[in-house]
């Protein structure tokens, strides 16, 4: 674990050189992913990383972790409160959609609206300091597209997508992340109660299991192979018309 975080670390100070970037940000949630990346930049850039906490109508538990992640690994913190700004902006848009809005897309929408509010804040940052933004997401949440495209997928760089849920927690413990961060449910904060397994339909384990190669029980293969299918688009590059001749 010590040469991965070390080779991660040489990785992340190379990316930033080659950008002609100053150093890095990331958008800090209480989650255990967000948590091992604030570790990651800070260790990479002591002096010029930083952690961004955007509450949005959050749990407040989960912003104290947030809080806690910080001062623990002593990284520099900025908040900034998006409930305001979502509120009007989501109130606007419904206004003037009209009969138009649809409720039963109404909380999807909602809660991508939430993830590039907050994507924006943090580039908006991000091009203050000269800094790049890192996102977040391990092999799981990539394979099965469980991010929001222009929202938390919408980051320079990935220091940890070639690495398994499992695999961030062993991190996180090597890099003494706290402990309530390490074993709390994950979620991305989208809406009061939620949680990533529950809103996926399978847990973290069962994809990594998936991901190894392992066997796991036909319906959560299904499960996970629909969810890849279904996010393509996500990691694929756009598709821009081509001219003949």
């Amino acid at each position: 674990m010590e040469q991965t975080v070390s080779e991660i670390v040489e990785w992340l100070q190379q990316q930033v050189k080659a950008a002609g970037a100053k150093g890095l940000l990331v958008g800090v949630s209480g989650g255990i992913d967000s948590a091992v990346v604030a570790n990651l930049i800070k260790r990479a850039f002591p002096e010029n990383s930083l952690g961004v906490i955007m509450p949005l109508n959050s749990d407040p538990e989960g912003m104290k972790h947030a809080e806690k992640v910080i001062d623990t690994c002593g990284m520099n913190g900025l908040t900034v409160d998006l409930t305001n700004t979502h509120t009007i902006l989501f109130s606007s848009i419904k206004e003037q959609l009209g009969d138009n809005f649809h409720e039963e897309n109404g909380r999807l929408a909602d809660a991508n609206l939430r993830a590039r509010l907050r994507m924006s804040t943090l580039y908006t940052i991000a091009t203050n300091y000269n800094y790049l933004v890192v996102g977040t997401d391990n092999a799981a949440e990539w394979y099965t597209g469980y991010f929001t495209k222009y929202g938390d997928g919408g980051v320079d760089i990935l220091p940890l997508v070639e690495f398994t849920k499992t695999e961030v927690r062993e991190m996180a413990a090597y890099l003494e992340v706290p402990k309530e961060v390490i074993q709390k449910k994950p979620s991305a904060d989208l809406w009061a109660g939620q949680t990533d397994e529950a809103e996926m339909g399978t847990s973290y384990n069962t994809i990594d299991a998936y991901l190894k190669g392992e066997t796991i029980p036909e319906q959560d293969k299904a499960i996970i192979e629909k969810l890849h299918r279904r996010s393509e688009h996500k990691r694929n590059p756009l598709p821009h018309f081509k001219r003949k001749g």
